[in-house]
């Protein structure tokens, strides 16, 4: 009797259990499936490393003054600066720190090692901020301290890159007035070289440059500037006037013009980019503005890349909702050797930038950096010390961001970031 006793609980326990389980379940069902979740492109194949975009990406790119005197056709050297008049002293100057340049150079000399990093990496598309105006006008903006210019037949500088796109909304593409903006953008079209940022009035300055990575996808890329990169108010375009693609503030009207833009020309699998010019020249501290309307611009506008710059240093990277923000990549190529100030920032180290994006979801799947020194005016490797050392600032700058970057032997720098918490 009592065996028959046992055996009868013993049924009852294993039903009661398998209850409590099927309930059990049944909550956590529900759970998952009132939970929201974030939204996902749809995408027609499966992601996998040769379905991702890879973008390369730099700083400001000032192949004028200095530079344009050692390229194969040097410009009039003419200069309307206060302390020099001649852009031969920028060249003066670089030697008397660092020894000879051999004169003329070759195009490509300009990129040095960067060209053998770019072979290795094959990114699908280059994107740069040109800090240049390219022309051979003899009207520079008045009122205006630093003029940038590079003789138009010079263009093959950037042609033996490879550039794909140059970002123009910046502070010095109308140095040399409406003539050499002009003049700008007709070379940059017949070097078949994308562009965005300013143009021949409101309507071409705001417009995107669509790319197509064949077999993967596109990446529409808008350039604006903002006010406080040092760009003149008069410089904005308007509907009957040139001019650059200009914010006056990050306010909400802001957002919404650039939302309303990216809406008019995104379509599903594309890789959105707005490259802007923004903030000071020096400084590592990151404006919450900055912060606030970049974060805006990922959760409104649908964009997955900010690409700031205006700094001449690296400054902090952040990644948002699996989104990345650079908020200053630094100077790449310039004519800054010999002119003294602002040594602790480490001016002459700059970064390439690799970004690996899922073109199906927009998110950012790795970030890696190579670091380079400008030195005779070219793109050189970075030593180890500098390396480490600029590991180090990314590190610090970072930590509040939620990012850090590992080294490898290399020298090669990649992102790590916390995992998003939002859904």
């Amino acid at each position: 009797m009592m065996q028959r006793r046992l055996l009868f609980y013993g049924l009852i326990g294993i039903l009661l259990f398998a209850l409590l389980a099927e309930l059990a379940c049944g909550k956590q069902a529900i759970r998952e499936e009132q939970a929201p979740r974030p939204q996902i492109r749809p995408s027609a194949q499966p992601t996998t490393p040769a379905n991702l975009i890879t973008l390369f990406m730099s700083g400001d790119v000032m192949i004028g003054r200095g530079i344009d005197q050692i390229l194969p056709h040097p410009g009039d050297p003419l200069l309307h600066e206060p302390y020099m008049k001649s852009a031969r002293g920028y060249v003066e100057l670089a030697e008397q720190v660092h020894g000879p340049i051999p004169q003329p150079v070759s195009f490509s000399y300009i990129w040095g090692d960067a060209l053998e990093e770019w072979e290795r990496v094959a990114p699908d598309v280059k994107i740069i901020n040109l800090e240049t105006s390219i022309t051979t006008s003899d009207e520079p903006w008045p009122g205006k301290g630093i003029h940038y210019r590079v003789n138009p037949a010079n263009i093959p500088s950037l042609t033996a890159a490879q550039i794909d796109f140059c970002s123009l909304a910046n502070n010095h593409v109308l140095d040399w007035g409406y003539a050499g903006l002009a003049e700008t953008l007709e070379t940059l079209k017949q070097a078949g070289i994308r562009y965005a940022g300013a143009g021949r009035n409101l309507q071409a300055a705001e417009a995107p440059a669509v790319i197509e990575v064949a077999g993967k996808g596109r990446v529409i890329i808008f350039s604006y500037g903002v006010v406080t990169s040092g760009i003149p108010i008069s410089w904005a375009a308007s509907a009957d006037r040139p001019g650059v693609n200009l914010l006056t503030d990050l306010s909400d009207e802001a957002v919404r013009r650039i939302q309303e833009k990216v809406a008019a020309v995104e379509q599903s699998g594309d890789i959105v980019v707005i490259s802007i010019h923004w903030g000071s020249n020096w400084g590592y501290t990151i404006p919450r503005e900055q912060m606030a309307f970049a974060h805006r611009l990922i959760d409104e506008a649908g964009v997955d890349i900010i690409h700031g710059h205006s700094s001449h240093h690296v400054k902090g990277i952040e990644v948002y909702k699996d989104r990345l923000i650079i908020y200053g990549a630094g100077d790449f190529i310039n004519d800054y050797e010999g002119i003294p100030g602002y040594e602790d920032f480490r001016g002459d180290l700059t970064l390439m930038y690799f970004a690996s994006v899922d073109p199906a979801t927009g998110r950012l799947v790795r970030l890696q950096m190579t670091p380079m020194q400008i030195q005779h005016f070219r793109l050189n490797r970075a030593s180890r010390a500098d390396a480490l050392w600029l590991r180090d600032v990314l590190n610090r700058e970072g930590k509040p961001l939620g990012t850090s970057v590992e080294i490898d032997q290399n020298n090669v720098l990649t992102l790590r970031w916390e995992l998003s918490t939002w859904h």
